[in-house]
């Protein structure tokens, strides 16, 4: 039985989507905007500071499932420029000091609301 994950800590829909699912031994988050939800804009410090605030609220999904970023297995990085790949690389290595989970890297045409960077995850029970 799936549950709708919906925290205030993290940026609230955008769309008709849900910030998450809990599908019980899985959960899944929707693709995160690096959106500060306490201001509603997107965080500074170019694709660093986007990478950053974008994996806070991947991170504050998760845990409105009880779960931590530990429990992640896979995520996927959407990326506006692959150019920006080592300046995203760097500060996703600081939430994930050892055993990272697998994860998918892709150039896009375009974000909404035209992000630099946004990422999704799948994380275990």
């Amino acid at each position: 039985m799936k549950k709708i994950i919906a925290t205030t800590a993290a940026p609230a829909a955008i769309g008709p989507y849900s910030q998450g699912i809990d599908g019980g031994s899985v959960v899944i988050t929707s693709g995160q905007l690096p959106i500060d939800p306490a201001t509603g804009a997107f965080a500074e410090g170019g694709v660093a500071g986007q990478t950053r605030q974008s994996l806070e609220n991947v991170k504050a999904v998760l845990a409105g499932a009880g779960l931590t970023m530990e429990n992640i297995v896979k995520t996927t990085v959407f990326l506006k420029d692959m150019n920006d790949f080592a300046a995203m690389n760097e500060v996703y290595a600081t939430f994930f000091p050892s055993e990272p989970p697998a994860r998918s890297a892709v150039e896009v045409a375009r974000l909404p609301k035209d992000a630099l960077v946004e990422i999704e995850a799948i994380a275990v029970r």
